[in-house]
């Protein structure tokens, strides 16, 4: 067996004068060895013969010393270096290096298999974290979405026993005010004898040409028109989607208004049977009200309204008992609120000036035509903005109960058309064009204030850092809310109110001064804004805290500038 270069080195009894021969006859060996290779290149370019050439004998000494036995290391004889210097020209270093196997470290084998082992104990720990992190996260979701809304703590409206009276006395109040209100008299002096006759009050035919009206706007209301709007963060989790298409619906109902008119159709017979319609309605207000609140005992307890949850059946039934009852996709809440009332409204106010029109000889009464003309475009501008509805107290806190069925059903319908039916039946013939002039001014004025205020604060909210709102000073809460102090919102907390009120009392105006009850409207609503703001004071200040009572440091006044 051929020693390596380092096994001849040892077997050397002379290191000196051995090693300089050594390196010589080296160097005169691969001399001669890259003669030959050029000598066989220039020949001819064909690959070596494999036997002529002594290369199987190198393959010997190619192989790793460590694959040999410890033993065999040490020479048996020693070689030349002329000899070992000829199997060095002979041999092709690139072949040997190629076909040379690397030697296996058994240390480097035992560190990566320790160092996989510890990778894929890793991940399995890592996936059971995770799958522990994903169990708590939906145990928490559970816990919310089943997590009962809170006990109300604080009654309205005289708790239990006032709310009670309040079923009983709201429609009778609708029923007296219309009484006392009508063709032979408009006063509060007398008490208006009731009919004995049942047919006054109640008539298939008004029964149905309610429903209808009423399953007519439901019609409406599902149709694929107009956008889909969500509204706020509900407690339970996720936002629920409405369908803003009420403006479509005041056109068509409009032009289902012409059509009649255009036909020749009765249409004076909503007003004949004015009463029995109204009774109709505040029958079908009363049994969808008892409706929901049976819906509502078996609803999860997180749909509770916070409003209405107190556990009393009275209390609950008024207020409302769950916050948004749906058939489908179908919001009971949000479509009584503003389609079969507010359009009947505008269609009642139709019907009374062309009413007017037949019986005035084919003229449009000044006074009745201007009132009309002022609630009409009241409600196409809510109906235009009907998104906005969705941050209100009525949708975001109170449920659907007694109170808002018969408010949405009966009493803006046949309560808010006083004025035009006062107008209709005691013409005010006699008023002149510039007092018609101050009064559409008026309306002017509180529609600027309104708008103006309700634009501000849905434009802030929609995107607070809009440059355009830049301007704007704001008091940051706990909630991450901010508060607006300026623009409108800084003159008082509720400068919509103050829109809304001086709006009210323009239409009044349109009556005259001579009848106290056409002003029954703007009384009834100034209580009602002062309650409502009490209302929404109590639960601005137990959501910001110290951050509400700064709010009401800086603008001092709720809804009149320095009156109140």
């Amino acid at each position: 067996m051929p020693s390596t270069p380092r096994q001849s080195r040892k077997s050397s009894k002379s290191p000196g004068r051995g090693l300089k021969k050594t390196t010589s006859g080296r160097s005169r060996s691969r001399s001669k060895s890259r003669s030959r290779a050029t000598k066989s290149v220039g020949k001819s370019p064909a690959r070596p013969k494999a036997s002529k050439s002594p290369a199987p004998k190198s393959r010997t000494p190619a192989k790793s010393p460590a694959r040999t036995p410890r033993a065999s290391r040490t020479p048996k004889a020693a070689t030349s270096p002329v000899q070992e210097d000829k199997v060095d020209s002979i041999r092709p270093r690139t072949r040997s290096r190629s076909r040379t196997r690397t030697p296996v470290d058994v240390t480097s084998v035992r560190q990566s298999t320790r160092i996989s082992a510890l990778v894929e104990r890793e991940k399995q720990e890592s996936s059971k974290i995770v799958e522990q992190l994903r169990s708590e996260v939906q145990s928490k979701m559970s816990d919310i979405k089943d997590k009962a809304v809170e006990k109300t703590k604080n009654k309205e409206f005289g708790g239990p026993i006032g709310t009670f009276l309040l079923v009983l006395l709201l429609p009778t109040v609708v029923f007296l005010l219309n009484f006392a209100c009508n063709k032979k008299r408009c006063t509060i002096m007398e008490i208006p004898k009731l009919p004995k006759s049942l047919s006054f009050f109640f008539d298939l035919q008004a029964t149905y040409i309610f429903l209808g009206w009423f399953a007519f706007q439901a019609a409406l209301a599902v149709l694929p028109v107009g956008k889909l709007v969500e509204g706020q963060p509900l407690k339970s989790g996720g936002r629920l989607k409405y369908r803003c298409n009420g403006f479509f619906a005041l056109i068509v109902s409009i032009a289902a208004f012409g059509l009649g008119v255009y036909y020749k159709l009765p249409l004076d017979i909503v007003h004949a049977k004015f009463f029995q319609i109204m009774t109709a309605a505040t029958l079908f207000s009363v049994l969808l009200s008892i409706a929901l609140y049976a819906k509502s005992l078996v609803v999860p307890k997180n749909k509770l309204a916070p409003g209405g949850n107190t556990g009393n059946h009275i209390y609950d039934f008024f207020m409302g008992h769950e916050l948004n009852p749906r058939i489908g996709t179908f919001d009971l809440k949000f479509f009584c609120e503003l389609r079969p009332g507010l359009i009947g409204w505008v269609m009642f106010n139709l019907i009374f000036v062309y009413k007017a029109y037949l019986e005035n000889n084919k003229e449009f009464p000044p006074a009745l035509t201007l009132a009309a003309a002022f609630q009409i475009f009241y409600v196409a501008d809510a109906l235009f903005a009907e998104e906005a509805i969705l941050t209100t107290m009525d949708i975001v806190h109170d449920g659907f109960g007694f109170m808002l069925a018969f408010g949405d059903l009966v009493w803006v319908p046949f309560c808010y058309n006083l004025q035009t039916r006062f107008l209709l039946e005691n013409p005010q013939n006699n008023m002149y064009w510039y007092c018609l002039a101050a009064i559409g001014v008026l309306n002017v004025i509180g529609y600027y204030i309104f708008r103006g205020s309700n634009s501000q604060k849905d434009a802030y909210r929609k995107d607070p850092h809009n440059p355009a709102l830049a301007h704007l000073e704001t008091i940051p809460t706990s909630t991450g809310r901010r508060l607006l102090v300026s623009g409108w919102w800084g003159l008082c907390r509720k400068p919509n109110y103050l829109g809304d009120l001086i709006m009210a009392t323009a239409w009044s105006m349109c009556c005259g001064f001579h009848h106290v009850l056409p002003y029954f409207y703007p009384i009834y609503f100034l209580v009602l804004l002062i309650h409502r703001g009490m209302r929404d004071d109590v639960i601005c200040r137990k959501k910001y805290g110290a951050s509400w009572t700064r709010y009401c440091q800086r603008v001092p006044y709720k809804i009149i500038p320095y009156v109140y």
